[in-house]
């Protein structure tokens, strides 16, 4: 490799060329963590790796996401698959797309395979009318697993979440402030664990904080679909029902909401203030920048793939729910409540 190179990789790595030369040659004197910077920045500097630096697999594993259209799944499986290379494993990602494989397939097409565990994100685990017991047969033929984003006491696994409650009373605590009184709720179908936990803790929130009663805020709940075009119908309704704030269960739904205000000839955050729940990659660089909860990805991927490998490793891992923090970005959708309704 050339010096040239070699000055490239130690800039990008933090260490000396003498450290570099090191770890490329195989040498001894280079601790676990330098070596395996340096491996990083060859990667990230699209350097192939010399072929005695390649690590065997300690294993498949598999992971199970739903479409990646929404771009917080693919920042999650980012995280996820990172994590699980620096523990020596491979990630097998799995999409789920309309009319594609089901979840079930999936997992059989994993077991096949012999993975060593599975990670599952928004799967049906999340879905409270769907049947649990296909988790407990996979337990039955000895496949640790770790769920993300949804809960059932009915499967005894970890389970990693955001706080979908607190997120929903800092979006209203935020909005109150601003002295928005008519805040309505866009979300997906009640049938989802996250969901149902949105809805508990916007409705706690509005009832504490603005004094609503349950009936009112039944009102200002509107349910769709999880994606820009489902944000956009939402939105509308709401509008119709005098809100001049919305909360909306994702990024996307959040930029649905605002091509709906603007569609009406109404502005963001100047009339209708918008709140979204991700913090998804490049979402700060809308017009206006998203105000948004932001999901702890990072917490949350490396907690996901650290209880996994110590089921695979035969240490159960505390089954359970592992609940995050989630944190109020402010930026700039949102915006004092103006004359327009109450």
């Amino acid at each position: 490799m050339t010096t040239a190179r070699l000055s490239d990789i130690a800039a990008q790595a933090g260490v000396s060329e003498a450290t570099v030369s090191r770890v490329l040659n195989g040498k001894a004197g280079v601790s676990a963590t330098t070596r395996q910077t340096v491996l990083a920045a060859l990667d990230v500097l699209g350097y192939e790796r010399p072929t005695r630096l390649r690590q065997r697999s300690a294993g498949l594993i598999g992971l199970i996401t739903p479409e990646l259209s929404n771009p917080i799944f693919p920042a999650l499986a980012q995280v996820i698959e990172q994590v699980l290379s620096r523990h020596g494993y491979t990630p097998v990602l799995c999409t789920q797309t309309p009319g594609g494989s089901t979840e079930d397939e999936l997992v059989e097409m994993l077991v096949e395979r012999g993975v060593a565990g599975i990670v599952f994100v928004s799967g049906l685990h999340a879905d409270s009318t769907a049947d649990h017991d296909r988790y407990a047969k996979l337990t039955g033929r000895q496949v640790p697993f770790v769920l993300i984003n949804g809960y059932s006491e009915k499967i005894a696994a970890p389970f990693i979440s955001p706080d979908d409650r607190a997120a929903m009373w800092m979006a209203v605590q935020h909005l109150a402030e601003l002295g928005h009184e008519r805040i309505g709720l866009a979300v997906g179908q009640r049938r989802y664990v996250p969901v149902l936990r949105k809805i508990e803790g916007f409705t706690a929130a509005m009832r504490s904080v603005l004094g609503k009663s349950a009936e009112e805020v039944e009102q200002l709940v509107h349910h769709s679909l999880f994606s820009v075009e489902g944000g956009h119908a939402a939105a509308g309704v709401l509008l119709d029902r005098g809100c001049t704030a919305i909360v909306c269960g994702s990024d996307l739904m959040a930029l649905g909401a605002i091509r709906a205000v603007r569609q009406r000839g109404l502005t963001v955050p100047g009339d209708v203030s918008v709140v979204g729940f991700d913090d998804s990659p490049l979402i700060a660089f809308t017009e206006p920048p998203l105000t948004t909860v932001r999901q702890p990805v990072e917490a949350m991927a490396t907690a996901a793939v650290d209880a996994l490998l110590e089921e695979v490793a035969g240490q159960s891992a505390q089954r359970g729910e592992f609940m995050f923090q989630p944190e109020l970005v402010m930026r700039g959708s949102t915006g004092a409540r103006t004359h327009r309704g109450g």
